[in-house]
């Protein structure tokens, strides 16, 4: 499977460092926003060896059709900005490439255009593409309908210099038709993503939480998502859909 990655911040390359340790996975390149192109290939500055090192190119300076033409996909993979789907949403979606969006904060007009690209081609978005985030939210979601009267609060923590409320703690608190104000929030040193669901029973509470390690449970995230996209047909998808099935096997 042909790859392209969109965004090459700290979570992009990351991303990509788990992308080129997959044998069977082709990443082609990476897209980041800048005015030059970078001579080093992205195996060369993450350091890793790869058959498949990927050329890292300008979005400034690009040409992204003839980028296609020379260097096709499969997927596409952003982790960019709530911008980059202008980019490449129409020319993905008029190729039949599928688009995996692991943007934290969409409006509503751009989740409209999503799932407008989504007749034309496999469109899975998640604000939180970690196996352990989505994991989180199904199993809160299950505990609520258990017991909807119980007092639930949402606990966020993140690094210092995070200035606004975390996207993940919001769309938990959506899920769970909480108010915002229910978002609890600490900013303390490097913490990388902490995200805790506190039920407050009468004589009991459940604490329901994650953590992020490394950026790269991101990457992890996105092997699930490209393994269980492979046979969808087009529409929207996000995590829930694609977990649904193994909650179903479970039970």
């Amino acid at each position: 499977m042909k790859i392209g990655l969109f965004g090459f911040g700290k979570t992009g390359r990351a991303v990509a460092s788990v992308l080129l340790q997959e044998q069977e996975l082709d990443l082609q390149w990476v897209i980041r926003r800048s005015q030059q192109a970078d001579t080093q290939t992205v195996a060369e500055q993450l350091s890793i060896g790869s058959a498949h090192p990927a050329r890292i190119y300008a979005q400034d300076t690009l040409s992204f059709i003839d980028l296609l033409q020379q260097q096709p996909v499969d997927v596409i993979i952003d982790f960019s900005s709530e911008h980059g789907i202008d980019t490449y949403g129409e020319i993905a979606a008029k190729r039949g490439i599928a688009i995996i969006s692991a943007i934290s904060h969409y409006s509503e007009e751009k989740i409209a255009y999503l799932k407008k690209l989504a007749q034309h081609t496999v469109v899975m978005h998640s604000p939180n593409i970690t196996l352990g985030v989505n994991f989180l939210m199904m199993a809160a979601k299950i505990l609520q309908k258990i017991a909807p009267a119980t007092d639930i609060e949402i606990i966020e923590e993140h690094f210092k210099d995070k200035p606004e409320i975390s996207g993940t703690a919001k769309v938990i608190a959506d899920g769970l038709d909480l108010p915002q104000d229910n978002i609890k929030t600490v900013r303390a040193g490097g913490i990388i993503g902490v995200h805790e669901i506190l039920f407050g029973f009468p004589y009991q509470t459940v604490r329901l939480k994650h953590e992020s390690i490394a950026r790269e449970a991101f990457g992890t995230g996105i092997l699930f998502a490209l393994k269980n996209i492979r046979d969808k047909h087009n529409g929207f998808y996000d995590m829930e859909s694609l977990l649904k099935p193994y909650f179903q096997a479970a039970a």
